[in-house]
């Protein structure tokens, strides 16, 4: 039997389950025990307003529902595909408390906490704690770019982590802040007893190998930013991924998973090639009103963004439909 049928007629089975687990426990080692594993795929889960651009808490629900059927190791709430920029500290806490009681038992919360200012990131993330979140995202600071050196960037992250109830995980999104953090000051942050984990956005796999390389003795856990290179972050040692398209093909990332853990190279290369450029439509080309797009097409309720995004013209939706069709995604 083809192992993609296999997967699909398993796919709710215990017994699947219980393979992603026994895989993610043994595949990394760490001379230390891991405070937290971060092993699995993330939905940076996005933010349905309605026509007021109120949060729609129906259809987040909705859209939790469906996710919880994934076998998601968890939910990023607050990142960069939640609009959290444009949202009040009162609803991005809201938020937080709310995907709380929408999620299945045994997934992770990680919040995205991160802040302009020190201080403001130190309170948020306490604030994040208190609503229920597992772990920190913390982007970096970016406003005064001249001032984001390598050294300002270790004591904003060290203040963040030291004064943290949850473990901090680091995000780093150059093409959202023009700040992508270097390899030496995220080796030097690896050995804080409470920062875990980096997200890394930026593409650059010579990068990510890198970090993972130099990090290998402490217990630090890299996560691809995104699904274009899910499958060589797998190769050299990440754990996951942090993935916005899997906010509207879940399992086909959770499958890409599977397939690299069960060394079945050529399916998880083949699916990953299919991934790219519907990854790169919902990213850099359309942005969160894509991928929300591409949600109302599938079955999930993305909706409106909030002003000052707007929604795709009808050439992008085209554009976009004819990416996702031509991948086999939609009829």
């Amino acid at each position: 039997m083809m192992l993609m049928s296999w997967i699909s007629a398993t796919r709710n089975c215990k017994q699947l389950f219980n393979t992603i687990k026994c895989m993610s426990a043994v595949r990394y080692t760490h001379s230390h025990p891991v405070k937290m594993d971060l092993s699995g795929i993330y939905p940076p889960i996005t933010t349905p307003f309605d026509e007021s651009e109120n949060i729609d808490w129906i259809s987040l629900k909705s859209n939790m529902e469906k996710w919880n059927t994934i076998p998601f190791r968890g939910y990023v709430v607050q990142g960069s595909n939640g609009e959290y920029v444009y949202m009040t500290v009162k609803e991005r806490l809201e938020l937080v408390a709310g995907v709380k009681g929408m999620m299945a038992e045994g997934k992770l919360l990680i919040a995205g906490s991160g802040c302009e200012s020190t201080s403001a990131t130190v309170q948020m993330t306490k604030d994040m704690a208190d609503a229920g979140a597992d772990a920190a995202l913390v982007i970096t600071p970016s406003f005064y770019k001249s001032g984001m050196t390598d050294e300002a960037m270790f004591a904003h992250f060290t203040r963040v982590a030291d004064t943290s109830a949850i473990p901090i995980i680091l995000y780093s999104v150059p093409s959202n802040t023009g700040i992508d953090l270097s390899i030496d000051v995220i080796v030097r942050l690896s050995s804080h007893p409470n920062i875990i984990g980096l997200k890394d956005s930026g593409g650059d796999i010579s990068k990510l190998g890198a970090v993972v390389h130099k990090t290998q003795n402490n217990t630090f856990q890299v996560l691809a930013g995104s699904a274009s290179f899910l499958y060589p972050a797998y190769h050299i040692g990440c754990v996951g991924g942090v993935c916005a398209l899997a906010n509207v093909l879940g399992q086909e990332c959770c499958d890409l998973e599977l397939l690299f853990k069960l060394k079945r190279y050529d399916e998880a290369e083949k699916l990953q090639k299919k991934l790219i450029i519907p990854n790169l439509d919902v990213t850099r080309r359309f942005g969160v009103p894509g991928l929300k797009q591409a949600m109302d097409w599938l079955g999930y309720i993305g909706g409106a963004s909030r002003l000052p995004l707007l929604p795709l013209t009808q050439n992008q939706q085209d554009v976009l439909r004819k990416d996702f069709k031509k991948e086999g995604f939609l009829e």
